[in-house]
């Protein structure tokens, strides 16, 4: 079994934490990643929990913390700037037993990968354009260079994943959207700062958020009701979209949108669940994302990404071979547990930028009421518990 190989498409968070763990059981893992280097920017995670217990088991503990934000507190403001409710953050240290950090997803990718640098094959500006599963093996035909062959092949590839597509079918047959988009940029300079404090500002169907950053830098957050239908693509469309959006806001939302005309990236996406009856097929299974996407505004789907790497990784090493019998036991021990968290997932969606302004003042009323002793405490920890204990599996090769 140690020298089977497996080709993982995707270098998010999903990838390299599945890289690390398949390396760890005795397995050659190959990531290949689209993008020509690792990204940077993008939006900010918060990370708790079970993935957190895992990266600790990582040893990137130490990394995550020092690279990573505690956010003291949460603030919605009005069109003033003045605050009109919010909370102090002291009760996620609480129920977390100091587990909790905010982070730079592209931070967090960083820190995985170079924890797999030594163990793992890595393929840059490349990605999978074919699949040919054959009784002991997947025919990999690589969108550049030559075809290759592996054992397995696990999509790692997130919300638009190209496995899934190859192997499942369409994303349309699998995504529920719902009825948000998100986008996300930085810029320099910009003031004012508020050190470790999110602000919401907030009209029906709309919320922007600002995040103050290291080094100088501050990310803003859109979140906005839509129709259904397609997304622009461009990124000039994007912006106007934007423009069309946020032109009557108050707070600050004139001053972002003159910083957005200056940016040259831009994250821009729908907000969306992945929901499929399977998660593998043959040789070929999904994780993080690809397989279940919770969406972007649920904030936990970096963690769910580590969680369900390990669990994946874990599963093969237990099946000794028999990758159905690990993929079938991966999918039976997380389903509901996942499942769970896209319910919960869906509802948070609508209490962010809720469409009516009746909406707006029952968010804040309930936002305020998390002053009282205990309601926090007691509200949050259900959202923020994980129902389920991890198996440690004997991974014969861990290093730390």
């Amino acid at each position: 079994m140690a020298d089977r190989k497996v080709l993982i498409s995707g270098g998010g968070i999903a990838g390299p934490a599945l890289a690390f763990w398949l390396a760890a059981a005795g397995f050659r893992p190959t990531l290949i990643e689209q993008a020509p280097r690792l990204r940077a920017g993008g939006y900010v995670i918060d990370f708790w929990g079970l993935g957190y217990w895992i990266a600790e088991r990582m040893g990137l503990e130490a990394d995550i913390n020092r690279v990573g934000y505690h956010v003291r507190e949460m603030r919605i403001v009005n069109d003033s700037g003045k605050r009109v409710a919010g909370f102090g953050t002291d009760v996620f240290g609480e129920l977390t037993n100091g587990r909790y950090v905010t982070l730079a997803r592209s931070d967090l990718s960083r820190l995985l990968f170079e924890k797999i640098e030594d163990t793992t094959e890595i393929i840059f500006g490349n990605e999978i354009a074919g699949l040919e599963e054959k009784s002991d093996g997947v025919r990999v035909r690589l969108k550049h260079g030559a075809e290759r062959e592996f054992d397995l092949v696990i999509g790692a590839d997130g919300l638009h994943s190209g496995v899934r597509r190859l192997a499942f079918g369409p994303r349309h047959q699998f995504e529920k959207k719902l009825g948000y988009a998100v986008a996300a940029f930085e810029v320099e300079d910009y003031r004012p700062r508020d050190e470790d404090v999110y602000l919401m500002y907030g009209q029906p169907g709309r919320m922007l958020g600002r995040f103050t950053l290291h080094h100088n830098r501050t990310l803003f957050l859109f979140v906005f009701a839509v129709d259904s239908g397609s997304l622009p693509k461009a990124l000039d469309t994007q912006k106007q979209m934007l423009r069309e959006k946020y032109e009557d806001g108050g707070w600050e939302c004139a001053h972002i949108l003159e910083e957005l005309g200056r940016a040259d990236e831009l994250y821009f996406d729908s907000v969306s669940q992945i929901r499929m009856n399977s998660w593998s097929q043959g040789r070929v299974a999904l994780t993080g994302d690809a397989a279940f996407c919770v969406s972007l505004l649920a904030g936990q789907g970096s963690a769910l990404a580590i969680i369900s790497a390990y669990v994946l990784a874990g599963e093969l090493l237990e099946a000794d071979g028999r990758h159905q019998e690990g993929f079938l036991k991966y999918e039976a021990f997380l389903r509901e547990y996942i499942q769970t968290k896209q319910q919960g997932a869906a509802r948070f969606a609508t209490a962010l930028a809720p469409r009516t302004q009746l909406g707006l003042l029952f968010r804040n009323l309930v936002t305020k009421a998390f002053a009282i002793p205990g309601l926090a405490r007691s509200v949050i920890g259900k959202e923020i518990a994980d129902e389920i204990q991890l198996p440690d599996y004997r991974w014969p090769s861990l290093k730390t």
